[in-house]
């Protein structure tokens, strides 16, 4: 009994820290495809409390212009999108279908299009003696890529988590990569 109820805990846990809600469409309609475009958009994005990502921005800035890394802050934040969250998205999902299906930027040859659209960021922070993981929500949506309108799936996962190894993530832009990493894990998981 104590194993059982230990179990519902755990399965209850992990299913509050992401919840799916489908806005459109259903998986099945992504059955027998094996290969999709992938494209990102972070347009409207909202990050923690803030209410706009330029707020946001506004904020992290002012506190380290005095040493004169303020500058240097708002580029990572853009370039890590390219840099490490879309790879480590791509990574995640085509690591979960040991090449049975494929999804890459600029994949030319794919009938359908996943667009992962980033909605709100948690960046979380690590200051050795206390931490909180990152957590990124975002509507992706699959159609097809020479009819946009025609939409298989549109599914809203809220709050994917992330979480560097051993709790070694004092970087920002390491933990919201792992985030992706299970944003994609979920959502192969979920096609599967």
């Amino acid at each position: 009994m104590k194993k059982m109820v230990f179990a519902l805990l755990l399965i209850s846990s992990v299913a509050w820290s992401q919840r799916a809600k489908v806005l459109s469409g259903n998986f099945d309609n992504l059955k027998g495809i094996s290969e999709f475009n992938l494209t990102f958009s972070y347009d409207g994005l909202t990050v923690d409390k803030f209410k706009t990502e330029e707020e946001f921005l506004a904020d992290k800035m002012k506190k380290r212009e005095e040493k004169g890394k303020d500058e240097a802050f708002r580029e990572s934040w853009f370039a890590d999108r390219e840099r490490r969250y879309e790879p480590k998205f791509i990574e995640s999902f085509n690591k979960r279908f040991d090449g049975k299906v494929k999804a890459d930027r600029n994949l030319s040859s794919a009938k359908y299009t996943i667009n992962v659209k980033t909605t709100w960021i948690h960046p979380g922070f690590n200051v050795g003696i206390s931490r909180s993981n990152s957590k990124v929500s975002a509507i992706i949506t699959v159609f097809e890529t020479a009819n946009p309108s025609n939409v298989l799936l549109s599914v809203n996962y809220d709050k994917a988590e992330g979480a560097g190894a051993f709790g070694m993530d004092y970087d920002s832009g390491y933990r919201i990569s792992e985030s992706y990493a299970k944003l994609a894990k979920t959502f192969a998981g979920d096609i599967k």
